[in-house]
């Protein structure tokens, strides 16, 4: 009796290393994408605290925080003398205004790498942004 070796063939390792790089190649985008939707959804999140916090202080002093001096006043978590970061770590909170904001406009800069949406915007009127252009603001903001 001839006994064979058991094992595979290079032409059959070959097929499986190609079909695995296939399957990376189209995963990975798609992964990277989710990745950064969910950290695009803490930059939303910020804002629409600081957005909440404006409002209350606007009831209570009849104005708005629109310095990063002041923003403070607004008695938010993770605020460290003119900066405000989101939970993690991933974005950073300022305020400013500009010509017909509705009073104030709130800019989320993000540190995670986001080139497509970039920074995220919200103003008084409730008018949402970005600075990137590689996206749409709905996107951005889905």
């Amino acid at each position: 009796m001839i006994s064979q070796a058991k094992g595979f063939t290079l032409i059959e390792l070959m097929i499986v290393v190609g079909i695995v790089g296939i399957l990376a190649a189209i995963a990975y985008p798609n992964y990277t994408e989710y990745v950064q939707r969910g950290n695009r959804s803490e930059g939303q999140a910020l804002l629409s605290d600081a957005a909440a916090s404006q409002e209350r202080f606007f009831s209570q002093n009849n104005s708005y925080v629109t310095t990063a001096a002041d923003i403070a006043k607004l008695g938010m978590r993770n605020t460290s003398g003119t900066t405000v970061t989101s939970d993690t770590g991933k974005y950073t909170l300022t305020v400013a205004t500009s010509a017909n904001d509705g009073g104030y406009t709130l800019t989320a800069t993000q540190h995670f790498g986001d080139a497509t949406c970039g920074n995220l915007t919200l103003n008084a009127l409730g008018v949402k942004g970005r600075t990137g252009s590689e996206k749409t603001v709905e996107q951005c903001w889905k």
